[in-house]
């Protein structure tokens, strides 16, 4: 049987009227661990901002699995120093027979203790994101490896375009956003913001705020926050030592100097945040025209 289905949305309480989307098999709902989504505009930072927020709950002491969702793989380099095999690299070496796969395929030991998992996703134009994050999350099931975690991480491709990237928002507790303090960034969040509303009807996932990254100021989002009922959760300012640990395939948790012990607190401070349990938003989001006006003249 498949894992995810083609639904239509509308009346009978689907993801939006006139939509095809991909339904969760309730036998795959991940259950016992603490789920994130990290959403953002393509570029912005989520991988960054993923990976040490993952690093940061295993310093928590919690046991840690992230898992990527991109077809460049590459969302756990900092954690493992290496790109990874993704799920459907492992299946196509086994002929879609999952029954053949170890854990050890397709999950991997990173920093800390931190597993990493990258999902990846199909040959462009030949399949769904949904489905590559449904085989995913079925074979850690199957292998009990959800079993034994606190905290899970998806780490999405860019913004949410489509029902399929859509999916790990039916496995999380709460989605968190990615922005800086510009028009492009908050233009995307806005409509990543829908797209949380859209699934939270049917849903357990809620939206738990923004985490402003590589910005000295605030300005910009607070203007959208208090036009759209949003807040943020964090600012994770525009230091050089995050670019050099990307450089070097490091956490920022193994660098050295002030700066990256300010980022370090920066990120032990969410991650405890996000462990004691962040208020539910409700954000509404704005049309396209309000943005404009709201942001893009003086």
């Amino acid at each position: 049987m498949s894992t995810l289905t083609a639904r239509r949305g509308g009346p009978d309480g689907g993801d939006g009227e006139g939509s095809v989307q991909v339904k969760l098999d309730p036998r795959d709902q991940i259950q016992g661990a603490q789920v994130f989504a990290v959403y953002g505009k393509g570029g912005i930072g989520k991988s960054t901002t993923s990976s040490n927020l993952s690093a940061a709950f295993s310093h928590l002491g919690k046991r840690v699995l992230q898992i990527g969702c991109d077809p460049k793989h590459d969302s756990t380099f900092t954690l493992t120093q290496k790109l990874m095999p993704t799920v459907i690299d492992v299946l196509q070496s086994v002929d879609f027979h999952p029954e053949e796969l170890r854990l050890e395929d397709f999950v991997y030991d990173g920093y800390n203790g931190v597993k990493c998992v990258e999902a990846g996703g199909p040959p462009a134009g030949t399949g769904c994101g949904g489905y590559v994050v449904g085989q995913t999350v079925k074979l850690l099931k199957e292998h009990h490896l959800l079993e034994d975690t606190d905290v899970v991480i998806f780490d999405v491709l860019g913004d949410v375009v489509c029902g399929g990237f859509a999916a790990p928002l039916q496995h999380a507790d709460r989605a968190l956003i990615v922005t800086a303090n510009d028009f492009d960034s908050i233009f995307a969040m806005n409509r990543i913001v829908g797209a949380i509303q859209a699934k939270s009807k049917n849903y357990k996932v809620r939206l738990g705020g923004a985490i402003c990254n590589r910005s000295h100021g605030t300005d910009q989002l607070d203007l959208y926050n208090e036009a759209a009922g949003l807040k943020t959760m964090a600012q994770i300012k525009d230091y050089d030592v995050i670019r050099r640990s990307r450089l070097k395939k490091r956490t920022l948790f193994e660098m050295e100097g002030e700066d990256a012990e300010l980022v370090q607190q920066d990120y032990m401070a969410l991650a405890q945040k996000l462990l004691d349990g962040s208020d539910p938003l409700e954000p509404t989001p704005l049309k396209d025209r309000e943005i404009f006006d709201l942001l893009g003249f003086e």
